[in-house]
């Protein structure tokens, strides 16, 4: 598109922070270290996981950058930067978590395909930008329309980047149009990720965010956004991101018994120590994030160092000097719950976390029963073997 272009190659990608690590450099594919994740509420733009399908987009002139959107609408239009900026702003604090995370743990138990990663393909930011509610008034479509006047019933995205998986097109994926316009869903067409502007992995100049719902329906990089009767019939819905048994193999799938994954299950995971590590006998400071789609927030978080035969209750929180209640005005419904608890930790411990929403829906304790062969949604206990801790010469502390 004019003002926004999609390389065929990698020689222009941006820079990256050297911590990160690499899952696959071509397209670039990295999270953090875990214990990155814990040291703040908001995790820093550098230290977010990047997720990509092809060589990053770059801007040649944003003058000329605007988005489409047309379809099943009564007046198509096109909206520059400058007519998003126009729109009020909102900021919205949200974790994306990719579909994949923690699916290096789902492999050990049977092999799986797609990118390695371990448990910090997620991040937490405050992003700025218009609510698509307010976009898509601007094309005659009211707030909490589930269809429109000429039978839209779903929002599609359209970016600009290269994916092999679309044989060199763009990637796409789709909302329905209830939640697309419902002011309370939070959707943004996003332009700020932490108070400044997004950067080139992260989307410049505009993306969509999509809060409570796998990272894989918030497109980067935004072209054009399509009002269509049927969800997006892209590859990245209809053939991958769907949750499958761990009976079905890559001999007898078939991609249209199963719909195209949206919210993300309740999750959790320790950040402060590795699956297999080794600390002294006694007092550790076990900390990680908890978190739950559709906006459901984590009523407990609980912690075991004898492989769940008895637990304790984490401390929750989520900003300095707020309470954090699951369904409190003031929490961030969109977001990460951060939890610690010091606990003393005997020889040869199994230490296990596990996240209870405010739904009462946990996490399942074997991988081995949610195992599917795309590797997604491993949200099965996060456990933490210790090994020789009576005579180790480090704390955890």
């Amino acid at each position: 598109m004019p003002g926004l272009t999609a390389p065929s190659d990698y020689a222009e990608e941006p820079p990256r922070h050297p911590a990160l690590k690499i899952n696959s450099k071509e397209p670039f594919n990295a999270e953090p270290h875990r214990s990155a994740l814990v040291t703040s509420y908001i995790t820093p733009v550098d230290f977010f996981y990047k997720r990509n399908h092809g060589p990053i987009p770059k801007v040649e002139d944003l003058s000329r950058y605007s988005v489409c959107i047309s379809g099943l609408v009564n007046k198509p239009i096109q909206l520059s930067m400058a007519d998003i900026w126009a729109l009020p702003k909102y900021n919205v604090t949200a974790t994306l978590q990719c579909a994949g995370n923690r699916r290096t743990a789902m492999s050990k138990v049977r092999k799986v395909r797609g990118v390695g990663w371990d448990i910090s393909a997620l991040g937490n930011a405050t992003w700025g930008g218009a609510k698509l509610s307010d976009v898509l008034e601007l094309v005659g479509i009211p707030k909490l329309s589930s269809v429109t006047s000429l039978g839209g019933k779903h929002v599609e995205f359209v970016s600009v980047d290269k994916c092999k998986e679309e044989k060199g097109g763009p990637y796409t994926a789709s909302i329905p149009l209830m939640q697309a316009t419902d002011p309370d869903a939070d959707v943004l067409l996003a332009y700020e990720m932490n108070g400044e502007v997004l950067n080139r992995d992260h989307g410049y100049p505009l993306r969509v965010v999509v809060p409570g719902v796998i990272g894989a329906r918030s497109v980067k990089w935004l072209d054009s956004i399509k009002i269509t009767e049927e969800e997006c019939q892209g590859f990245f819905t209809q053939k991958d991101y769907k949750m499958f048994p761990p009976t079905v193999d890559w001999d007898n799938i078939n991609w249209s018994t199963r719909r195209p994954q949206m919210d993300f299950p309740v999750q959790s995971a320790i950040c402060t120590l590795e699956d297999v590590d080794v600390i002294k006998e006694g007092k550790a400071r076990i900390a990680g994030y908890a978190l739950s789609g559709g906006g459901c927030g984590i009523e407990r978080v609980d912690i075991s160092v004898d492989g769940g035969k008895t637990w304790v209750e984490a401390h929750r929180y989520q900003k300095d000097g707020v309470p954090y209640v699951s369904d409190g005005p003031q929490s961030d419904k969109w977001a990460w719950v951060l939890f610690e608890a010091t606990l003393d930790i005997p020889a040869n411990a199994e230490i296990v976390a596990k996240a209870v929403d405010a739904a009462a829906n946990v996490q399942p304790e074997n991988v081995e029963d949610i195992w599917n062969l795309r590797g997604i949604l491993n949200t099965s206990w996060h456990r933490i073997k210790i090994q020789n801790s009576s005579c180790a010469g480090r704390s955890k502390l």
